[in-house]
């Protein structure tokens, strides 16, 4: 994970839903990488046990408590891997989500700037239109006033 991604997300100027929503994200990726941490330390400590206890040694009863020893840290490690799977399953959901949410904001964005587009456009076939009346206005008072003149005129 990238820990100076953190740092700059909460850094601005800024407040509200953004603001808000960077330090969350931010304690966040301190609580995982501190699981991550935890569990494989857990995993490292309980594999040097394992490795300490598998010694073979001459008394059976010491051999079957050593047996015992090796199947509980064994069983730590499990949990410990177990948990670092939930981890990344969790991580990836995380990412899936932020990532839908990410695409719908870019959406409320594109669908905002089209709208702003479109009653820019619609102004202008409004003016456009209104031109286009009053030059077929004045091209109707034109031509009115040359067919009275012909028709007051004839021609030979």
């Amino acid at each position: 994970m990238n820990k100076g991604a953190a740092g700059g997300l909460g850094g601005g100027a800024g407040s509200g839903p953004t603001a808000a929503a960077a330090a969350a994200a931010a304690q966040k990726q301190k609580t995982l990488l501190q699981r991550v941490e935890g569990d494989i330390a857990n995993i490292v400590d309980n594999f040097n046990h394992l490795v300490n206890v598998a010694r073979v040694n001459d008394p059976p009863v010491r051999n079957s408590q050593e047996a015992f020893m090796m199947e509980m840290r064994a069983a730590r490690m499990v949990q410990a891997a177990d948990s670092l799977l939930k981890l990344v399953s969790e991580l990836k959901q995380t990412a899936i989500f932020s990532g839908f949410a990410s695409l719908n904001d870019h959406v409320e964005e594109r669908r905002i700037e089209f709208n702003q587009l479109a009653e820019k456009t619609d102004r202008t076939l409004s003016r456009v239109g209104e031109e286009a009346a009053a030059s077929l206005k004045g091209l109707e008072s034109h031509y009115s006033s040359s067919v009275q003149k012909i028709i007051q005129n004839p021609q030979p």
